[in-house]
């Protein structure tokens, strides 16, 4: 298992359409991706769970990903999320 910590950067935080980037990425990978915030773990292959997270603009995450491609999965994820994920 790899895990990072990153800043969500966009202007209004995990909404509808930046969770919906997120869990495309996430679906890519055979690995299990899941993402920390606070006391909250989240699936990030699930909108619904991403969203439930309330992850605002300025909030620190820890994704994680665990699987035979945990490794490029962690760093195209990360690499999503540090680019806007589409914002």
């Amino acid at each position: 298992m790899v895990s990072q910590k990153i800043t969500i950067t966009n202007p209004t935080g995990l909404h509808l359409r930046p969770a919906g980037i997120l869990c495309n990425k996430a679906m890519e990978f055979k690995s299990m991706v899941t993402f920390q915030f606070n006391d909250y773990h989240a699936n990030a292959k699930s909108v619904l769970s991403v969203l439930g997270a309330c992850v605002k603009s300025g909030d620190e995450i820890e994704i994680s990903c665990d699987g035979e491609d945990e490794e490029v999965a962690l760093k195209e994820v990360v690499l999503a999320i540090s680019s806007g994920l589409g914002e």
